[in-house]
């Protein structure tokens, strides 16, 4: 209350403002008002004015308690300083004064936690880092040392063991398939120089595509982009696998499965490793390289591209797309940051439909094998439920498009082509029968007559006729 009457204008002042508006026109009035009110303000005392007064005689004749600025700490600081400043932090010894026993009982509690957190403080201190020297350590190369129990792992993943599994079992389906009698010996080198020619690709193509790999999760802890192995080194790995798998293919198999061998080789490292950055047609080079191994062991069989190869490397073809499509569409956001262009970024409804129409082709692929004499009738019957569960997850992907329908469908596939091939593989014709047809129907040339009518003799018939002639 009293402040507040200090600041009102005494009444000598009131008086001589009503003087002031009598002598002055009407017009004047606001102005004038305004005006003397700022006099009156400047020649009074305020209440604040009067506390400002005493600060600032209470600061000058106590300067301990007046305000002082400190200057900022440069932001640059020596490594040098730094290290002195935290010896010095690390010297200070903390002493911790003995509890009476009378308030010993109070105080237990409180005086536990204390020594706990001292405790800890000066483990934090030890384990103090110098700021400078973690940023020295940071800015300078390390040599990666290569330890020769890890080269094993690493050479594994480098050559992509488990597509390399991949690639050899197909293979291997394609050897079985023929309609040959079984050779180990042709099988085991088969199957090697196939495992070794897929080891060798596999290393040049994470060679190639190191820059890319790293921008992507999936591929990010590849030997190559961790540093765990140097490039030459990787060059040498792929050399050393691909140059004894292509002369073992030419030399202990036949040179058409060579051929093939080295053909696949250079589709997959100088064909398909470039278009995955530059079109989506990758993907359809990428499966007539996956379609390439099960020709290569029909061919390691029999020596020569029959018409049996060509349908396992059509089922191995229209098999990769709903494979790799719904592998890939879970991994847009991936191959996008690592600048891949595949169907599931540019093409999404393409990709979808490219995969629905593959899976209806193993359908079709299924019913041509008794028709050309590989397997029985028995073979597209019972491959028919799996191959219409895979549709029908692929029509699944095709209606919904996302994450949950696209795993539902690649990991069906997974299971799909070993369980395809092996029901394949119970269904083929024995080498027996086709002996016995090819008989026949030599037989059936030599004397001139159809094979329809030749059909419906007896062997008996068959047996007089050969004798007369």
């Amino acid at each position: 209350m009293s402040a507040a009457r200090r600041c009102r204008p005494p009444r000598a002042l009131a008086g001589l403002f009503v003087w002031r508006l009598r002598n002055t026109g009407v017009r004047q009035i606001p102005y004038r008002f305004v005006h003397l009110y700022h006099i009156a303000n400047d020649r009074l005392i305020t209440f604040q004015y009067f506390n400002f007064l005493k600060r600032m005689y209470v600061t000058q004749y106590n300067k301990d308690l007046s305000q002082r600025a400190k200057p900022m700490s440069d932001s640059v600081v020596s490594p040098f300083h730094e290290l002195q400043q935290l010896d010095q932090e690390k010297k200070v010894v903390r002493k911790i004064s003995p509890v009476s026993p009378v308030h010993q009982s109070w105080s237990e509690t409180s005086s536990r936690n204390e020594l706990r957190e001292i405790k800890s403080a000066a483990e934090t201190e030890d384990s103090v880092i110098p700021v400078g020297a973690k940023s020295k350590e940071d800015r300078q190369w390390k040599e990666m040392k290569l330890r020769l129990d890890d080269l094993p792992g690493i050479l594994a993943r480098l050559s992509k063991i488990k597509l390399t599994a991949l690639v050899v079992s197909t293979a291997s389906a394609g050897f079985a398939m023929a309609p040959v009698p079984f050779e180990l010996t042709c099988f085991l080198l088969a199957s090697l120089g196939t495992g070794l020619a897929s080891c060798a690709a596999n290393s040049i193509n994470q060679f190639f595509e190191v820059p890319f790999d790293s921008n992507m999760n999936r591929t990010k802890n590849r030997p190559l982009v961790r540093g765990q192995i140097s490039p030459l080194l990787a060059v040498c790995f792929a050399a050393s696998c691909g140059v004894p798998g292509i002369a073992l293919l030419t030399l202990g198999v036949n040179p058409l499965t060579g051929a093939l061998g080295a053909f696949n080789i250079f589709l997959y490292t100088c064909c398909y490793t470039p278009l995955k950055r530059m079109s989506i047609a990758n993907t359809w080079v990428g499966a007539v390289v996956g379609a390439i191994p099960p020709i290569m062991g029909w061919t390691a069989a029999t020596g020569s591209l029959d018409a049996g190869a060509l349908l396992l490397g059509g089922i191995l073809y229209s098999w990769q797309f709903p494979h790799f499509n719904a592998l890939s569409w879970g991994l847009r956001e991936d191959y996008s940051r690592g600048g891949y262009c595949m169907m599931s970024v540019t093409h999404p409804g393409l990709c979808r439909r490219v995969a629905l129409r593959h899976c209806l082709a193993l359908i079709g692929l299924s019913t041509v094998a008794p028709v050309l004499d590989i397997t029985t009738w028995t073979f597209p019957i019972i491959s028919l439920p799996i191959n219409l569960y895979i549709s029908y997850l692929g029509f699944r992907f095709y209606r919904d498009a996302d994450r949950s329908s696209s795993r539902k469908l690649f990991f069906c596939s997974l299971w799909h082509l070993p369980m395809l091939l092996l029901v394949m593989f119970t269904c083929k014709k024995s080498l027996l029968e086709k002996e016995d047809k090819g008989l026949f129907l030599q037989t059936s040339e030599e004397l001139g007559v159809k094979p329809s009518s030749f059909r419906r003799r007896s062997v008996s018939e068959m047996a007089s006729s050969v004798s007369e002639k």
